[in-house]
C-alpha cells in the first residue's frame, strides 16, 4: 500500500468535502423534529408495553 504524503492527503480530503451535498437549515430542522417525534413515540410505546407487562405479571402472581 502506497503512503500518501500529508499535503496530498489534505488536498484529497478537501476535494471530497467539496463534493458533499450539505443539508439546508430547514432540512436539518425538519429532520431534528422528526427524530424527537419518533423518540417520543418509541418512549410511549415502551411505557405502555412495560405497564401492560407489569399488570399481567402482577395479575398472574396475585399481587
Amino acid at each position: 500500500m502506497a503512503k500518501t504524503n500529508p499535503f496530498t492527503f489534505i488536498q484529497q480530503v478537501r476535494s471530497e468535502t467539496a463534493k458533499v451535498t450539505w443539508p439546508t437549515r430547514k432540512e436539518t430542522g425538519v429532520t431534528t423534529l422528526m427524530v424527537f417525534v419518533m423518540v417520543f413515540l418509541a418512549a410511549m410505546f415502551f411505557l405502555a408495553a412495560d405497564q401492560l407487562m407489569s399488570w399481567g405479571i402482577s395479575l398472574l402472581l396475585g399481587f
